[in-house]
């Protein structure tokens, strides 16, 4: 099969301090500080550990770091405004020092508000700015960056009534359609496109055939003209195909994230880091080969 890795367009990335040339794909680092996410829920539930978790991540290659306080897996009950606050503020303060992109992982318009002036730089937003006051606050902030992600319905019920089929159009139709929507709602608020990213929203409201159909419509997306995250580390999907526990689906999600990529994604959001820049080096590989031939023949004469 003939890579599909070109067909992403160049994006600079604007978000806070940075501004990112996603010629090459980036990893974000997962760090969640919560006691119940469906992965490692609790490895990183003290601002310490969440902090020494920030700098393993970035020695094992992570270009930059996502930082949530509340678990959205499917049934996650809704987290208290200052619980996410004490959990996620002290590790934002201390990770911009770091000198990577600092991604919060928040819907909530007053954590994305406090975040922004402790000195984050991208909001990852699963509902897409559509909570009261969210909107705004990232309107206020000029320089952000920013995640749009498609979920259906809501955590607590999302799997529960999937996304329903329309005739004669595809799950990346729908997607699309979407997306384009809250875009066009940030741009009539004069937030600039430079700014906005998207996330298709695997696992968030969809039935693993979705899923994977999704990932194979991907292109259409990704040549829409904003980067492209994709978020399928350790996802369910992986264990319903593979039939491997979550703790065991690190070679399922590098192959979904390098599938992603080669289908224009520029940020993949992963928990095993090492594993994801090591794969993505040889995808990096193939598609430059051009440009290694030419050093392997000077090397020759």
């Amino acid at each position: 099969m003939k890579s599909t890795g070109a067909i992403s367009p160049v994006f600079h990335w604007i978000c806070g301090r940075f501004s990112i040339d996603l010629t090459r794909p980036h990893v974000m680092g997962i760090v969640n500080v919560t006691p119940d996410s469906f992965s490692d829920g609790g490895q990183h539930g003290s601002t310490a550990a969440a902090l020494v978790h920030c700098e393993a991540l970035l020695k094992a290659g992570a270009d930059m770091l996502d930082i949530g306080g509340e678990s959205s897996r499917p049934g996650a009950p809704p987290l208290p405004l200052a619980q996410e606050l004490a959990r996620v503020l002290p590790v934002v303060r201390e990770a911009v020092k770091l000198n990577v992109p600092v991604s919060v992982d928040t819907y909530k318009a007053d954590v994305m508000r406090a975040v922004l002036d402790a000195g984050a730089d991208i909001i990852n937003d699963i509902w897409a700015l559509r909570q009261a006051g969210a909107l705004k606050v990232l309107a206020s902030h000029p320089n952000c960056g920013i995640c749009l992600m498609h979920m259906h319905g809501e955590p607590q019920t999302m799997q529960l009534a999937p996304l329903n089929e329309i005739p004669g159009q595809s799950v990346a139709d729908q997607v699309l359609f979407f997306l384009k929507q809250r875009t066009h709602t940030l741009l009539a608020e004069s937030i600039d496109k430079a700014r906005i990213s998207w996330d298709v929203g695997i696992g968030f409201g969809k039935t693993v055939a979705q899923n994977f159909e999704l990932l194979a419509e991907q292109q259409q997306l990704a040549q829409a003209g904003y980067p492209l995250w994709a978020a399928w580390s350790r996802k369910s999907s992986l264990g319903v195909v593979t039939g491997l526990p979550v703790d065991q689906r690190i070679v399922p999600s590098v192959a979904a994230a390098l599938l992603a990529v080669d289908r224009g994604a520029r940020i993949v959001r992963v928990h095993d880091v090492a594993q994801t820049v090591e794969a993505l080096k040889i995808w990096q590989a193939m598609t430059n080969h051009t440009v290694i031939a030419n050093e392997l023949n000077r090397n020759r004469s």
